[in-house]
């Protein structure tokens, strides 16, 4: 088995622990995609393009199946093709490195997946065609390379595979979404369903599988859902409510239990503070005084008061 190395920062106890971006909804589509495949007996392998800390990958690594492959390609800091990827890498991925992505999926698995340090650009000559039935998305951001991205996924998708693209719609990913949108229009791609951050789809007709999640997103609270239809093609849009939850997952091997933490001692109550004391002569004449005299000094002070 791999052992993984602790470095400066701490190793995962859950899966909410692993730096990246992977929100709750997209983990419940995740899943129920992987989880509807496997219940139908789909068989094929399984493959992430751009993994950055590993989230997402440690919960495709949990959904490989005996005889399936699960490979991931980054460049984990490597040196990238072209200018324009070296100047996207530098800025958004300094932090990646290969030894951080294998400390957090061995954190939650006996082995590594087959693990390409390499351009996207390799996929063609390290996967083979028709040979995947879910394929993630999620590396360089200009259009060129996420063009020839999609392209790999098209030819090593089996019928009825699933493509799920990343940061479509992202106010500073416009090459993503000419080239998502482009290969809707034009190349073929069907969407499943989209959410805030992913775009899911297939080059096989979508109807059966977009009922089906119709149903599961309906069955649930916290999911809002919209419908439309755009040049042909029905746009399932979710979106979570506030307070969503991710599935659950497993937790790391490193989990440790919350420490209980002793009851807090409740403040003291506070003294009131005492009654400024009478003279002794003014106690003595209260005390001999008649009643009404008594009474009658008293109205006299309030009413210098």
């Amino acid at each position: 088995m791999a052992t993984a190395q602790a470095t400066d920062n701490k190793l995962p106890g859950e899966l909410k622990d692993v730096p990246g971006w992977f929100p709750p909804l997209d983990q419940v589509i995740f899943t129920w995609l992987l989880d509807r495949q496997e219940t139908g007996g789909f068989k094929g392998d399984l493959l992430e393009l751009g993994a950055y800390m590993g989230k997402s990958a440690i919960l495709l690594g949990r959904h490989r199946q005996d005889g399936e492959e699960f490979t991931v390609c980054d460049l984990f800091g490597g040196e990238a093709p072209d200018g324009a990827n070296r100047a996207e890498t530098a800025k958004s991925y300094s932090s990646l490195t290969r030894q951080a992505f294998e400390r957090n999926y061995l954190s939650f698995h006996d082995a590594l997946p087959r693990v390409l340090e390499a351009p996207t650009s390799v996929i063609p000559q390290e996967v083979a065609p028709g040979s995947c039935r879910f394929v993630h998305i999620d590396a360089s951001h200009l259009y060129e390379h996420v063009r020839d991205d999609i392209g790999a996924a098209q030819d090593i998708l089996v019928p009825d595979g699933v493509v799920v693209l990343d940061d479509f719609r992202s106010e500073h990913t416009p090459g993503v979404s000419v080239a998502t949108w482009e290969a809707v229009l034009n190349r073929g791609l069907r969407p499943i369903c989209l959410t805030t951050q992913k775009l899911y789809g297939t080059w096989s007709d979508p109807e059966a599988v977009q009922e089906e999640l119709l149903e599961m997103l309906r069955s649930r609270s916290d999911v809002g859902l919209s419908v439309q239809e755009a040049a042909g093609h029905r746009l399932i849009r979710a979106r979570a409510q506030k307070g969503m939850q991710a599935p659950p997952f497993p937790r790391s091997r490193h989990y440790e239990e919350p420490r209980p933490q002793a009851p807090s001692t409740p403040a003291p109550a506070p003294v009131p503070a005492p009654r400024p004391s009478r003279s002794r002569a003014r106690r003595i004449g209260v005390d001999l005084l008649p009643p009404i005299v008594t009474r009658a000094v008293r109205r006299a002070r309030a009413g210098r008061s």
